[in-house]
């Protein structure tokens, strides 16, 4: 029997996707038995949240890796590729790798019935155990208490800012969504998180109380300035500089630094400063070309965090929005976040179709009297605001992380790295 290339491999690997979203530790459980539970043998830091989970995630690895750890990496979604969710010391999976491990799990993954995110974080440590990682980052998929991810037993967790989202999943309550979120603490594991809200707090403490561990904080940052591409800022008396824009930036590299001084207490600073400086998290208001800027934002607490940066950097200049986005469930809340932040708004299709169509998407925001013209495209905005010629313009892309492609394609970048 022949094996299967890489594309038909990914084909049947994305096909799990048919069997949906399945809550619980169950199936993972029985198929990491199978691999002999490798996550057992990884020291894991385990991290979740609403906002910044990613790049809470990036930062620490950053820093991990720039002192000369082998650090696994996983995350989700990806942006280009599907290699990109799990990654050693910043290198993506290979293609091998994963056709290796399909062929090698199907008689489980048909026994189980294990769905895509089961599969893909099964892959994540079995690779993760292979390569004999230092430290694995773990980011939860969807929650925490019954995510796939759950199974572990870390030696830190993080919590990153809770707010509204997935509540057909999660719950319709601030509450219920906590409670999801800090389902992932375990007994006598630390856990640092973000500066949350009350109603979010109440929760985390009740939860620390029974699994007896303390709560954390990370300290306070101050923004020292903010250019193009790089927020430089304090914590404590310390100087720091990362390549990604806003103080919810500088507030998420504090946790990833309480992280690494959590479980390296004599770490030196300025080994901090270059993990920081080093860091790579494409998609994070992004500089894709003159005055225009990408992010994948697509809830209401973090489209505001986004908003708000942009008009830190730019207080007087028009503001054009290219929108996209999936969730009917968030319109309302969305929408309330971006009326009146911009000249004109655009919503656009993606090419795979996965988005709400720009024609139903811009009457759904006219329902809460935001006012958007649909287009076909990304390409069709862009050219659109090139034709107003404003020539102190800032244009920010944002919604969905399905775009990134459309827009690498056309910007003809890489994911890497921003123009300066």
């Amino acid at each position: 029997m022949t094996s299967p290339n890489f594309s038909e491999t990914l084909e049947s690997l994305y096909l799990l996707n048919r069997r949906g979203i399945k809550l619980g530790l169950n199936h993972i459980k029985r198929f990491l038995h199978h691999l002999d539970n490798p996550q057992s043998k990884l020291n894991i830091i385990h991290v979740a949240g609403t906002n910044g989970k990613g790049s809470t995630c990036a930062y620490i690895e950053s820093i991990l890796r720039s002192i000369g750890y082998n650090v696994g990496l996983y995350t989700s979604p990806h942006l280009i590729k599907f290699n990109e969710r799990i990654r050693i010391n910043n290198i993506p999976i290979e293609d091998e790798e994963i056709v290796d491990f399909m062929i090698d799990s199907e008689s489980i993954i048909e026994n189980i019935q294990s769905t895509f995110f089961e599969t893909t974080t099964a892959m994540a440590f079995n690779y993760f155990k292979k390569n004999n990682v230092d430290y694995a980052i773990i980011e939860t998929g969807l929650g925490g208490r019954l995510d796939a991810t759950n199974i572990v037993d870390p030696i830190l967790t993080i919590l990153t800012p809770i707010s509204m989202d997935h509540m057909d999943i999660l719950g319709d309550t601030i509450e219920e969504i906590a409670s999801e979120k800090a389902g992932i603490i375990k007994k006598g594991v630390p856990v640092i998180t973000s500066r949350q809200i009350d109603k979010v707090m109440s929760i985390l403490n009740k939860v620390a109380i029974e699994k007896d561990t303390k709560i954390l904080f990370p300290q306070s940052t101050k923004i020292i300035k903010t250019t193009f591409d790089h927020t430089y800022f304090k914590i404590g008396e310390n100087d720091y500089k990362i390549p990604l824009l806003g103080s919810h930036q500088t507030q998420n590299a504090s946790l990833a630094v309480s992280a690494v001084k959590n479980i390296l207490p004599n770490i030196q600073n300025h080994k901090i400063c270059n993990g920081l400086e080093k860091t790579s998290w494409p998609g994070r208001l992004q500089l894709i070309s003159k005055r225009m800027y990408y992010d994948v934002s697509h809830n209401a607490a973090g489209i505001n965090l986004t908003l708000s940066t942009i008009r830190s950097l730019f207080p007087i200049n028009n503001l054009y929005g290219i929108f996209c986005f999936k969730n009917n469930n968030n319109i309302e809340t969305v929408a309330k976040v971006i009326d009146k932040q911009f000249k004109n708004i655009f919503t656009i299709n993606d090419d795979k179709g996965y988005l709400i169509h720009s024609v139903d998407l811009s009457k759904k925001l006219k329902n809460f009297n935001v006012e958007s013209k649909p287009l076909e495209s990304i390409q069709s905005g862009i050219n659109i605001i090139k034709k107003l010629n404003d020539k102190s313009g800032i244009t920010l892309i944002f919604g969905s992380h399905y775009i990134a492609e459309d827009i690498l394609n056309i910007s003809e970048l890489s994911f890497d790295s921003a123009p300066i």
